[in-house]
């Protein structure tokens, strides 16, 4: 096993000089390529960083530090870092080959020195291991730990998290396969195979998750309060199958480099310490894409970038995303009194991902392993707010020609990612983390649609399409003395569905529509109440909306939604979308969304051609959101890579792991993500359920209605309700979902997208 001299720094900058043209991902290109030269990234809050330090000061080029980090009942005196570990200087250093029951087997050839503070450093005589099957191992005192050698950094951190990681996949994996993965580190290949790139991101995304270690936990206690986070180990568990894809199945787009417009939103439930009068209450939460300023005459739109990239015979896609987004927040107290953050109170903020690798397996899918930068906001302000967001594993569907001219029009994906807001307070010139603000979870879809320089929105005209959206509204407690009837509900969650014509107007495009909808509010006494289903048909407006680039005004697919005059680049009366070059696919960022029937509040829409039929067979990919509320509890439900099956025109079954988020109004709790179903949610009980082995899901039989015409659909079993539409190539749905489950009403939105 040979590390390859400027591998990992060349798919690096190639990674990040790919991104081109006036997007969002040109700040990422901008992003420097190294962290500050301190060794407790506690000392030192980064915008540039994902989380975990890479610290190379001091180090030869073929050199690696070895940071030893364990709980503080193990080491009181030890310096205080991240995730409330303790950093020590162990007593003991040694590498060794292992097979997959991680079993020593073998040496290597390594050195060991001491820098100047007493750090390891290691210098393996072959270079920096690339495969599994070499570790490193740390003794203190009584406990050793280990860590995989290949890290995408050269700062290894050997901690709970990487010996959890260790446990967790090699094991899982038969001989042959283990030995699959060997191979391709073999010295003498003359080509790199897949996981030459997986195993370096996963050893260094696995340090990214904040999750605390309690002070008086013992290493087993770590690990099994790791075991327990359902979204680390859906992570570990997908990542650990991504290396073993065949490559033969992979791809890359054939365009060199292809650039999107970005819809994304982000539900989220948490659980706030920001106002101590309000500490350890529950919050709900919603992101939503959002242009941002960058000069007087410029903005950065939320986007992203692919593009191609074969070095050495490996094929691979190139993947960056700069998403700027809008926060507002609903405080639940445990007095059913709510108290409204809006955009005005949240400084707007940015989801940026570290470019890195990803694979399109049989052009349907696209996977990678993405880890988001932290963020800070108001910094010049008293109270500077530090953000970080846990890696996903990424399953996303992609569609459209891919030929050397256009590239793929669409990538869409759900993914869950859990985070926290940390004061932070200027020590020496770096910014050094206080008091936790937050904990909060988030469950997203973000739908990426090509870009086309000179988009002409009026080509939209004579289309129909069917349309789906999911929208929220939060407003503060109504005073008591203005009774039920006269209160705004501090919560209501409205879903609808519809058909849209477009015709041409005056300038811009007449929108004649049909749409039902439901509400599902929480009134100010706290109380859940499901309204009936609502029928409206007034008419909208689309427009193009010119972005405001460094090389000019351009329109490249950006839409503008109003009621009735188009609102040119004011904010729109409904929200900012986008539509993929050939108009059969749009979506919109719904953004204090008005009508003259009411408002509608924060959310998604998105709207597809209609299909002539529906499919009566095939396997999908399941992902999205839901919010579940009963009195006394909220839950925040995320779909984690689900399967809908169709079988024929009138039978489909669907199996899905869930995580979700549990917050007790009374006790002024908020739960960690717990692995649970669709149909079958979690209860708090004295052992919490392990994450569900896929084998092991319950498969949901359902009831498949194919024929309701032009591609709408719908599938029931009980009271689980999933309606909504096929797009016309048949290869994605969007449906709302309904369901009410021992007294908690539930509503949600899901798409389901075609699997090779």
């Amino acid at each position: 096993m040979r590390f390859i001299p400027g591998f990992l720094l060349f798919v690096s900058v190639a990674l990040t000089t790919a991104c081109g043209g006036d997007s969002a991902i040109d700040d990422t290109r901008k992003k420097p390529n190294s962290f500050a030269s301190v060794k407790n990234p506690a000392n030192d809050f980064s915008q540039t960083s994902t989380g975990d330090s890479d610290n190379t000061v001091g180090l030869a080029s073929d050199e690696i530090r070895i940071t030893m980090e364990l709980p503080g009942s193990l080491a009181p005196d030890g310096e205080l870092t991240r995730r409330n570990l303790r950093i020590v200087q162990p007593d003991s250093v040694r590498a060794y080959k292992i097979n997959n029951t991680l079993q020593e087997v073998g040496t290597v050839s390594y050195a060991l020195r001491q820098d100047d503070e007493g750090y390891t450093v290691i210098s393996f005589e072959n270079g920096q291991p690339l495969s599994p099957d070499v570790i490193i191992e740390a003794q203190y005192g009584n406990t050793t730990l280990r860590s995989l050698a290949t890290d995408a950094d050269r700062d290894i951190k050997i901690n709970p998290f990487s010996e959890y990681l260790l446990r967790n996949t090699l094991p899982k994996y038969s001989p042959g396969e283990f030995q699959r993965l060997v191979d391709c580190a073999d010295e003498t290949r003359e080509t790199l195979c897949l996981n030459k790139l997986v195993w370096p991101a996963l050893a260094d995304q696995v340090h990214d998750f904040e999750i605390n270690i309690p002070t008086e936990t013992s290493i087993a206690g770590a690990l099994e309060l790791l075991a327990q986070r359902a979204d680390l180990a859906s992570y570990i568990a997908s990542a650990a199958g991504y290396p073993l894809l065949d490559d033969q199945s992979t791809s890359n787009i054939s365009a060199n480099s292809a650039e999107y417009n970005s819809v994304f939103m982000g539900l989220e439930l948490g659980q706030t310490f920001l106002e101590s009068s309000l500490a350890g209450s529950g919050q709900w939460g919603i992101r939503m894409g959002r242009e941002k300023p960058t000069s007087q005459t410029t903005y950065l739109y939320p986007g992203s970038t692919l593009s191609s990239l074969e070095f050495l015979g490996i094929k691979t896609t190139s993947l960056a995303a700069q998403i700027p987004y809008d926060r507002k927040t609903l405080i639940h107290k445990n007095t059913n009194e709510f108290f409204h953050r809006g955009a005005d109170f949240w400084t707007l903020n940015t989801h940026e991902a570290s470019p890195g690798a990803a694979t399109l397996d049989s052009d349907t899918r696209l996977l990678a392993l993405r880890a988001l930068y932290q963020s800070i906001t108001d910094r010049d302000s008293s109270r500077i707010i530090g953000w970080t967001r846990n890696p996903y594993y990424l399953d996303a569907f992609v569609s459209g020609p891919g030929d050397a001219n256009t590239g793929l029009d669409r990538t869409l994906g759900g993914y869950f990612s859990a985070g926290k807001a940390i004061e932070l307070k200027s020590e020496q010139g770096r910014l050094a983390r206080k008091d936790e603000l937050e904990a909060h979870y988030v469950s997203a879809l973000e739908l990426n649609l090509m870009q086309q320089s000179g988009f002409d929105a009026s080509a939209l005209n004579g289309n129909e399409y069917n349309t789906i959206y999911l929208a929220l509204r939060f407003s503060d407690s109504a005073p008591l003395s203005s009774g039920p009837s006269s209160s705004t509900p501090p919560m209501q969650i409205e879903s609808g569905s519809g058909w849209w014509q477009i015709g041409a107007g005056s300038g811009s495009s007449t929108i004649t529509q049909t749409q039902a909808y439901t509400t599902l509010t929480r009134d100010s006494s706290g109380a859940v109440l499901a309204g009936a289903a609502v029928n409206h048909s007034d008419s909208w407006t689309l427009s193009s909306r010119i972005a405001r680039l460094s090389s000019g005004d351009k329109n490249i697919g950006r839409l503008n939604l109003d009621v009735n005059n188009p609102a040119g680049l004011d904010q729109p009366d409904l929200g900012i979308g986008a539509s993929v070059p050939d108009g059969s696919f749009m979506a919109f960022n719904l953004m204090n969304a008005a009508t003259t029937a009411g408002v509608i509040g924060d959310g998604l829409l998105v709207a597809a051609e209609q299909a002539s039929g529906a499919p009566t067979s095939g396997r999908y990919r399941v992902q999205g959101f839901a919010l579940g509320m009963i009195d006394g509890f909220n839950r925040l439900i995320h779909l984690d890579n689900g399967t809908l099956v169709l079988f024929n025109e009138t039978g489909a079954s669907l199996s899905s792991a869930t995580f979700e988020v549990l917050h007790s109004v009374n006790d002024e709790t908020v739960s960690t993500p717990k692995a649970a179903q669709l149909v079958a949610p979690w209860v708090p009980g004295p052992q919490d359920p392990q994450p569900v082995p896929e084998e092991d899901l319950l498969v949901t039989p359902l009831t498949y209605s194919s024929d309701l015409g032009k591609g709408k659909v719908s599938f029931s079993a009980g009271t689980l309700s999933l309606e909504g539409f096929v797009t016309a190539d048949q290869s994605q749905f969007f449906l709302l979902y309904e369901d009410t489950i021992n007294g908690e009403e539930r509503r949600g939105l899901l798409m389901a997208t075609k699997l090779p």
